[in-house]
């Protein structure tokens, strides 16, 4: 094994073991290398004369550039965005969105957590959060409603094995916690470590918990790593702060997870994609919150995620990151983003308004939904794959299909006044399917 990751397996097994045991075979041959990176990193502070050590073109101490690229970006130097970014991501932007996930996760105070890691889009913080926790066969507990690509980056890329538990109980009340119970209890009877991913709002269907049932589902996790087995829990916070209503619980479950317990390790997987609405510029962040007396665990950690980061895409776009820094620093972002915020939530609340009509209710069941950019209906009597053509072919309306029954409106791209519209024309489709 290269002697950096041994160090750093040194550092982390030393202070908690449990953390070691966890990580992947992978996780644990990562390392941060100090060859090239490291010695232009020093050339960088002392080479005050001449300095050869980086690997992009320069003209007077400028970054070289073509004015067919530069026209279009008016506002930012060509050095802070055409040069690469660490493949940690930029330090400023890196401790701004620390300071961001204190502001907004209040429960988090006085507890330790690692500076944010960039990634490339959430999906990519995903697929490095596979590759440093996830072996092969390991158990990864997800609902049965779940977002499709999870089984690419976990089962196809990493060979392990999603057990499901049922995402709600048959009449459609509520999260069907006693599911999730039921299923975490008896894998961690079997197995020495379990991963679960904690998506909250909820995709496909939209749903957040309350205060009371993430603070249920957070003390099932905890109580399991006291009993002796390992725990790493992943909250995918792709659609965070999308909260449409009372009582549902706006901070992250990570909170409630992170450094509880030395068998327990949290991973906040979070971004701009859509809290800040700048999908394209796939801009991410990969965080950990564990157990530990000192901040030299969480160092290694953020070494290690880096070092996976520096193997597989070098760093994340230094344009989208910049970006995002100033938007972050704009004097008015906070009012942008709850002008956005108030768009989406009326939406949700107008889907609410039009479905309490009685003449939907024979045709097709309705999910629970209170946040994100989706919500699920469960069709009656008509295949989901055949409403959708239908409706595409014959009404030129899009949705989605989820298996057999379900199928999925994303409100976040329909308009508050094609909300009762929308619902009317799949109402017409179902009748059209059911006679036909």
């Amino acid at each position: 094994m290269n002697p950096i990751a041994q160090e750093l397996n040194n550092i982390i097994n030393g202070s908690n073991p449990h953390i070691f045991e966890m990580l992947s075979n992978m996780g644990k041959a990562l390392f941060f290398p100090k060859g090239i990176l490291s010695q232009s990193a020093e050339a960088k502070q002392k080479a005050d004369k001449i300095n050869a050590t980086i690997g992009i073109a320069k003209e007077g101490n400028k970054v070289l550039s073509l004015s067919s690229v530069t026209k279009y970006i008016k506002d930012i130097a060509p050095d802070d965005y055409l040069t690469y970014a660490p493949s940690f991501g930029i330090p400023a932007l890196r401790n701004k969105w620390k300071a961001e996930i204190y502001k907004k996760n209040p429960s988090l105070k006085n507890k330790k957590i690692s500076l944010p890691i960039v990634t490339s889009g959430i999906t990519h913080g995903v697929s490095i959060f596979s590759d440093m926790w996830v072996d092969p066969d390991d158990v990864i507990v997800l609902p049965d409603m779940m977002w499709g690509n999870y089984n690419m980056t976990f089962c196809v890329r990493n060979n392990a094995r999603i057990v499901h538990f049922k995402t709600y109980d048959d009449k459609l009340t509520q999260f069907n916690i006693d599911s999730f119970e039921q299923t975490v209890r008896g894998l961690a009877k079997k197995n020495d470590k379990i991963i679960s991913i904690l998506n909250f709002p909820h995709n496909p269907s939209g749903y957040s918990l309350s205060v009371a049932e993430a603070q249920r589902v957070a003390k099932i996790l905890i109580d399991i790593a006291q009993q002796g087995t390992n725990v790493v829990a992943a909250c995918d916070d792709a659609y965070f702060g999308l909260c449409f209503e009372a009582g549902t619980h706006k901070e992250s479950i990570f909170s409630l997870l992170a450094g509880v317990h030395k068998r327990l390790v949290a991973v906040k997987l979070d971004g701009a994609t859509k809290e800040d609405y700048a999908w394209g510029l796939r801009t991410g962040f990969l965080t950990y919150g564990v157990w530990t007396d000192n901040n030299t665990v969480l160092e290694a950690l953020e070494k290690k995620t880096a070092g996976c980061i520096r193997g597989n895409i070098s760093n994340a776009s230094h344009l989208s990151q910049t970006i995002i820094l100033k938007s972050m620093e704009d004097k008015n972002y906070e009012l942008y983003k709850l002008e956005k915020f108030k768009l989406l939530k009326k939406r949700a609340l107008k889907i609410k308004t039009v479905l309490k009509n009685p003449k939907f209710k024979n045709a097709f069941d309705i999910y629970p939904f209170n946040s994100g950019y989706f919500m699920c209906i469960r069709l009656k009597d008509v295949d989901a794959e055949q409403l959708r053509v239908h409706l595409l072919d014959n009404y030129g309306t899009g949705l989605i299909s989820i298996g057999s029954k379900n199928i999925r409106v994303a409100f976040s791209c329909l308009e508050e006044n094609d909300v009762e519209t929308l619902f009317d024309i799949i109402l017409s489709g179902i009748a059209d399917l059911k006679k036909g």
